[in-house]
C-alpha cells in the first residue's frame, strides 16, 4: 500500500479543520454518565438509533443510582431497537453498578479505570476519554478501520494496529479532533459502498489503495 507523506498528512487535517473547524460526537448526551451510556449502546448500531432510544431513556435514568432502580427488564424496553439490546442492557445496569461502589458514582478518568466497566473496551474508553476529559486520543470504530489504509493515513488490519499508526503519524496538534474527522468522513463521503469521490475535499491526496478497502 501507498501511504501519504508527513506533508500530506497534515494538508490533509488543514482541510478538514478549514471545512468543520469543531467537529463533534453525533451521539447525543448530557454529561459524562450519559456519554458512557450512548457508547456502549452505539457497537454495531447507529448513532441515530442510540439517539433515538436514549432521547427518552435519559429522561427517566441519567444517574447510575437511576439506571440501576430502572432495572434491567425495564431498560430493555428502551433500548429494544438497538442491536443486541440484552447483552448491551446487562452490560449499563452492571457498569452503573460498579460506578456507585467502585467510583462514587462518577465515571473515571483513565483508561485502565474505564476498561474495568462491564461492556466498556479499548475504543468506547478513548472515545470517553476524548470527548469528555479532553484527552488526544484516536477511538479506530469500522469506518476508521476500512478508510485509513485506503486514504493512505494508516496501516494495519486490526483496530489497534490502525490506532497505533494513527497517532504516530498524526500530528499531535491534529489529534483531539482527529477522529471525528475521520468518523464523518467514512460515514458520510467515503462510504463502504459508492465512496463520493466527486466531491471529496481530499480526494486528490488519497491515495485510493482499494486493495485495503
Amino acid at each position: 500500500m501507498t501511504l501519504l507523506s508527513d506533508k500530506e498528512i497534515v494538508t490533509v487535517f488543514e482541510r478538514f479543520r478549514k471545512n468543520n473547524p469543531e467537529p463533534k460526537s453525533e451521539l447525543e448526551y448530557k454529561d459524562e454518565y450519559t456519554l458512557l451510556v450512548a457508547v456502549v449502546l452505539s457497537a454495531q448500531a447507529t448513532d441515530k438509533s442510540v439517539n433515538k432510544a436514549t432521547c427518552d431513556l435519559f429522561k427517566v435514568a441519567d444517574t447510575p443510582e437511576k439506571m440501576v432502580e430502572l432495572g434491567e427488564k425495564r431498560l430493555v424496553e428502551y433500548i429494544r431497537s438497538i442491536g443486541l439490546y440484552k447483552n448491551k442492557a446487562h452490560n449499563v445496569i452492571e457498569l452503573s453498578k460498579m460506578l456507585i461502589e467502585k467510583f462514587n458514582s462518577k465515571v473515571p478518568s483513565t483508561r485502565e479505570e474505564l476498561e474495568m466497566l462491564p461492556g466498556v473496551g479499548r475504543k468506547t474508553a478513548n472515545v470517553v476519554l476524548n470527548v469528555v476529559f479532553n484527552q488526544p486520543t484516536m477511538p479506530v470504530d469500522t469506518h476508521l478501520l476500512r478508510i485509513s489504509p485506503k486514504i493512505g493515513l494508516g496501516e494495519g488490519t486490526t483496530p489497534i494496529e490502525i490506532e497505533k499508526s494513527l497517532t504516530m503519524r498524526i500530528p499531535h496538534k491534529y489529534m483531539m479532533h482527529a477522529h471525528h474527522w475521520l468518523i464523518l468522513h467514512g460515514r458520510y463521503v467515503c462510504t463502504a459502498r459508492n465512496p463520493k469521490c466527486e466531491v471529496c475535499i481530499i480526494s486528490d491526496l488519497c491515495k485510493h489503495n482499494e486493495n485495503n478497502d
